[in-house]
């Protein structure tokens, strides 16, 4: 797997701290509403550079499963068919992170690793949310600035004031009430997990096996809820807080603390002589880099530098952002460290990671914000917002305040209908966790939250590292023998165990 690929994927898991609420469409009654298992007619879609004898399928879902005979949406499913049909045991769901991640691209992504580590023993699966890539689309009619990473994001001001965070917060709400229709009030956890119950039918297995990461596994975790007897071995790759009251308010509000884990590894990569060739090499100590970030993102917060990109400056703002993405996986360092020393030379013209460069679609961002604001329900006061953000800064300074500042949710015209799905200890002992020490986007004392939820249902393996999506992706050989060994065999640990970071 390349550096861009892998870069890409875990962008793709990370749970965006913008939000948009309607009104979800489906209320518990649907939970029993049980539509007739549609056909799916597959076709190759192989892409370049993914993998051989890739197929596509579109999948309708009812819009609302009150009404299962009612309007209809389409999803963008795919698969890989095992290439060893002696050796099949069942089909395993790839589920993306986000909200937002395209499970079809994921699987484009990823499925040779998957079909590599696991032979024939699985038809591999995923497919795109409502509201996600080749899936019925929903879009708000935001302006391209609220589009941008770092403003569909709320960052306050430098100053710490986030007049303007809410300001865009209420116009974004106002804006998605307006536009973004039936379709864009269901985009739902709890409609996800439906959804894959349908693909499920489709498919015609009884039980499905999963790899969910990062919100993917909050996605994991409800589905094993509510359908327990339909899981058979289910693995669940970077956790958090299944914390009913909260869900991705929760979520948000711990990746300050998860950045100010995760960035000593970034400082010792930096600090590192062997950077000292590439020329990315920041400081002769660790304990110097995060000082000088700080006093970095300061400077551009009272100057921003102009860069390669026209109309697109480099703001302390940007500069954080760009390090949040960073600290997902160490191949993303040289792109924060070049930045940096980029910023820190008067001769020259910053170049912007492509994350933070642009605004997403319009069709994205709705995507990515809807979920988040469906699933619960936000408080709306600005004070405390303000009081919380002002804390936050100077407990985390890393983050400036942003994982507990305003979003559109609070200003939802529509309230969710459906109570989140409380995860507990009731159902089979089938679930494998997965989890970096130091993960930035999921801290591990979330994932702790929901190994205790889960109970004896579930085992924790601790990789003893850094990072956001361990699976077959940060090359810790005890970490992936136990998810591999899981899936072929249903052999778990007997207890939960910890991996060095040298395996």
């Amino acid at each position: 797997m390349t550096h861009r690929t892998r870069r890409a994927l875990v962008l793709a898991l990370s749970v965006s701290a913008a939000a948009t609420t309607l009104t979800a469409v489906t209320g518990p009654a649907a939970a029993t509403a049980a539509p007739s298992s549609p056909a799916l007619t597959w076709r190759p879609c192989a892409q370049p550079n993914g993998p051989a004898g890739q197929e596509c399928a579109e999948l309708p879902v009812p819009l609302d499963y009150r009404d299962p005979d009612g309007a209809q949406l389409t999803l963008a499913v795919s698969r890989l068919r095992s290439e060893a049909p002696e050796a099949r045991r069942g089909t395993l769901l790839v589920i993306p992170g986000g909200p937002g991640g395209s499970g079809v691209k994921r699987l484009t992504q990823q499925g040779n690793a998957l079909r590599n580590e696991l032979g024939g023993a699985y038809d591999i699966v995923s497919l795109d949310p409502r509201g996600v890539g080749g899936s019925t689309r929903a879009s708000c009619g935001l302006p391209a600035d609220d589009r941008h990473l770092v403003t569909l994001r709320s960052w306050p001001s430098p100053d710490g004031d986030i007049a303007e965070n809410v300001a865009r917060s209420r116009r974004t709400a106002e804006a998605c009430a307006t536009n973004g229709g039936a379709v864009l009030r269901s985009l739902t956890t709890a409609n996800e997990v439906r959804d894959i119950d349908r693909f499920r039918q489709a498919l015609g297995e009884e039980r499905l096996s999963a790899y969910g990461v990062s919100y993917g596994t909050y996605v994991g975790a409800v589905y094993a809820q509510k359908y327990p007897e339909r899981t058979d071995r289910w693995v669940l790759d970077s956790n958090d807080d299944p914390d009913p009251r909260l869900v991705a308010r929760g979520w948000l509000a711990s990746m300050a603390r998860g950045a100010e884990d995760r960035f000593p590894d970034f400082a010792a990569w930096a600090a590192d002589p062997a950077r000292e060739t590439a020329g990315l090499r920041l400081t002769e100590k660790p304990e110097d880099v995060r000082p000088l970030f700080l006093s970095l993102a300061a400077a551009l917060d009272r100057a921003p530098r102009a860069t390669t990109t026209e109309g697109v400056p480099l703001t302390g703002n940007r500069l954080r952002q760009v390090m949040q993405n960073a600290l997902y996986n160490d191949n993303s360092f040289d792109e924060l460290a070049l930045l940096m020393r980029q910023a820190l030379d008067p001769r020259a013209t910053p170049v912007l990671t492509p994350d933070v460069a642009g605004p997403m679609s319009d069709e994205d961002a709705a995507a990515v914000m809807a979920v988040i604001c469906n699933d619960v329900r936000w408080p709306a006061s600005v004070g405390a917002f303000e009081r919380a953000v002002a804390d936050n800064r100077v407990r985390y300074p890393l983050t400036a305040g942003i994982p507990v500042n305003v979003t559109p949710c609070s200003f939802w015209k529509d309230k969710p209908v459906e109570k989140p799905t409380r995860i507990t200890d009731e159902g089979p002992s089938n679930i494998l966790l997965l989890q970096h020490r130091r993960d930035p986007a999921t801290p591990y004392f979330g994932a702790l939250k929901l190994r205790g939820a889960l109970g004896d249902r579930a085992r924790l393996v601790t990789l003893e590292s850094g990072g956001h999506g361990a699976y077959l992706g940060t090359g810790n050989a005890c970490g992936n023998r136990a998810v591999t060994t899981f899936l072929l065999t249903g052999e778990r640990p007997e207890r939960d165990i910890s991996c060095p970071d040298d395996e």
